[in-house]
């Protein structure tokens, strides 16, 4: 079960780092050619190396982290329209399958 978590979130949190970069760089950027909104990207390199170590407490505030994202999915899902709507979409379920895979991934991981 912990495996098919840590893949989770594993695989979630890359998705969205090539997704934020892909979108704000060649998509859907909110000006031609690109925007300063792909720095977007780098808090989630921050968790990165943590989450591929399996570190546990790097699980524990990155799910704090990722809800910022899971924000930004919610209003760019319903204020925009078109592909950076479909955009903020992937975002919101990927964000969100991070976070449920990082709350179960640290709750099933505790040391008994």
């Amino acid at each position: 079960m912990n495996k098919g978590l840590y893949l989770g979130a594993c695989l979630s949190l890359l998705a969205l780092i090539f997704l934020c970069l892909a979108w704000e760089l060649w998509l859907a950027p909110l000006r031609p050619g690109g925007s300063w909104l792909v720095l977007k990207a780098l808090p989630l390199l921050l968790p990165l190396l943590g989450v591929l170590k399996r570190r546990r407490y790097t699980y524990q505030w990155s799910s704090m982290l990722i809800l910022a994202y899971v924000a930004e999915g919610v209003v760019r899902a319903a204020s925009d329209s078109g592909m950076a709507a479909m955009l903020a979409l992937a975002e919101l379920l990927l964000s969100s399958g991070f976070f449920v895979s990082a709350i179960f991934y640290v709750r099933l991981s505790r040391p008994h």
